[in-house]
């Protein structure tokens, strides 16, 4: 038995040596892309969603096992990560402190060889990447259970910014401290959070107080330095605020999903399996909604969400986001958001993006 695990471990040894040299000759090329990059005017970004999928797709399709997808694209991403640290670093601004879920969705999205710039709030994304200090940000704007996030659409309405892509990322809480179950007297984290693990907290911690922080990142940092005071949040930012783990997966519907845009300063191009989101508001009238919908229903154009939000500066004004299967380029959007036009007091597309294809 000795003699072939030997011989099979100088197999994968064989192997890992062709690997990396083969990942190396991928990024020769990377740098030349780069480098043809920066010689033209108005080429690509350094990341493009439109590329980005296209070669998850071709890995996916190329993949035989036994491997599953998401190992292989895992990996891909992370070399995609280290491609832009080739040509140029990139900044990432996201909703923190560190060990945020907006900061696990940053990194499952970007990797490890990019700049992370976390802000106090979602607004604060926004205005990173109009100044010009980020490249991209990432901003949750919708949870399967808890609905829309109010700052991040408040935020698409008055920024200039677009959408250039979309994630989902599968939501678990965990119970963090530095004492037992049974010595917890302060549970933190967001309310959103707590909403969502209503039902453990009743039946588990039904004495401790409630205290609500701006993010669960805050809730760790400050579970970490509060005696009997526990956090709920994602896993890593246990490791990172130096707290142990004491419960997983408390949250009460475990198919718990947060939609995440990525935010930029240049539209995505189409991939032929795209989303647009769209803005609009609508005269104070019985039917002026209906109206506006229907134009899409006589277009063919299949509406996937729509949230509304009451306007900030009229009384009786309401913001309408949809989500239209295709993209902003394709005639029947097009002819759609022209008639929809002639019903509608506004109307903004705030961006056309490829369409999230798995939960990460």
């Amino acid at each position: 038995m000795k003699d072939e695990l030997d011989q099979l471990r100088g197999q994968i040894d064989v192997i890992d040596q062709k690997l990396v040299e083969l990942i190396n000759k991928r990024a020769e090329v990377v740098v030349r892309v780069g480098q043809l990059k920066r010689s033209v005017k108005g080429s690509p970004p350094i990341y493009a969603a439109d590329r980005e999928r296209a070669v998850l797709d071709k890995v996916k399709g190329f993949n035989k096992g036994p491997l599953p997808d998401k190992v292989l694209l895992a990996v891909y991403r992370e070399l995609m990560s280290g491609s832009f640290l080739l040509e140029r670093p990139l900044r990432i601004a996201y909703l923190g402190p560190g060990g945020s879920f907006s900061h696990a969705a940053a990194m499952l999205k970007f990797g490890q060889s990019v700049e992370y710039e976390p802000q106090t709030d979602i607004r604060g994304v926004f205005d990173e990447i109009g100044r010009g200090h980020c490249d991209f940000g990432v901003v949750p704007v919708e949870n399967s259970i808890a609905g829309g996030i109010i700052e991040t659409l408040d935020s698409l309405i008055a920024s200039s910014v677009v959408i250039c892509a979309e994630m989902r990322m599968a939501v678990h809480h965990c119970v963090m401290a530095n004492c037992g179950l049974e010595d917890i007297k302060v549970v933190c984290s967001k309310p959103e959070v707590f909403a969502q693990c209503r039902n453990w907290l009743a039946s588990t911690l039904p004495q401790a107080d409630r205290l609500a922080t701006p993010s669960t990142a805050h809730a760790a940092r400050d579970a970490a330095t509060e005696p009997g005071t526990a956090a709920i949040g994602a896993a890593p930012a246990a490791e990172l605020y130096g707290l142990r783990i004491i419960c997983e997966n408390i949250e009460d519907i475990s198919n718990n999903v947060t939609r995440f845009f990525v935010i930029g300063a240049e539209p995505a191009r189409r991939t032929g399996n795209d989303k647009t989101t769209l803005v609009f508001s609508t005269a104070d009238r019985a039917g002026a909604l209906l109206d506006c919908l229907q134009v899409f229903q006589r277009h063919n154009v299949n509406l996937s969400n729509i949230e509304s939000r009451q306007s900030t500066k009229r009384q009786k004004e309401y913001f309408f986001f949809v989500d239209c299967e295709g993209h902003q380029e394709d005639e029947a959007i097009k002819a759609a958001m022209r008639e929809v036009r002639r019903h509608a007091l506004h109307l903004s597309v705030l961006g056309s993006y490829p369409r999230s294809q798995e939960v990460l």
